[in-house]
């Protein structure tokens, strides 16, 4: 780390703080003596999602909360949990390596779902199934109520 005042390259750290996905460190340069603050963020590598039709494209974790918030709309999720659900989904997705399939990401949505909220579930479920008529509801309802 070099000093912004002198561009010496030895300095200290005298404080640090964790903020959430930022840790700030207070240094003290061991040349000028003077003080500044970093502030460094985790860099993930970039993760591909393979799509049904065998295109890749960039992992999204925006596509994933939109996902979230429409099957959420108007039902008891507050945002706090569809934050920690989307954390653990990307966690999840990011342990799993460089490339992911749509589906697997589909299904770890589908999972959180339907611990938190059956009609979330079945609202994200109708889409990521591909419902084509109310017998497509009617089969997936039953599965809950028997569980």
């Amino acid at each position: 780390m070099l000093c912004p005042f002198c561009s010496h390259s030895e300095t200290k750290v005298t404080d640090k703080r964790d903020a959430g996905r930022i840790t700030r460190r207070r240094r003290e340069c061991l040349k000028c003596s003077k003080r500044f603050s970093t502030h460094e963020k985790v860099e993930w590598s970039e993760i591909k999602v393979i799509k049904k039709d065998g295109k890749r494209e960039p992992f999204s974790r925006e596509k994933i909360k939109i996902g979230f918030m429409k099957a959420c709309e108007k039902r008891p999720v507050n945002e706090e949990r569809i934050e920690k659900m989307l954390n653990f989904i990307e966690e999840k997705v990011r342990k799993r390596g460089k490339e992911i399939n749509t589906s697997v990401i589909g299904d770890l949505v589908s999972k959180e779902l339907k611990k938190v909220d059956k009609v979330a579930y079945i609202r994200f479920a109708s889409v990521y199934m591909d419902f084509t008529d109310i017998s497509d509801f009617k089969k997936e309802v039953r599965g809950l109520l028997k569980k």
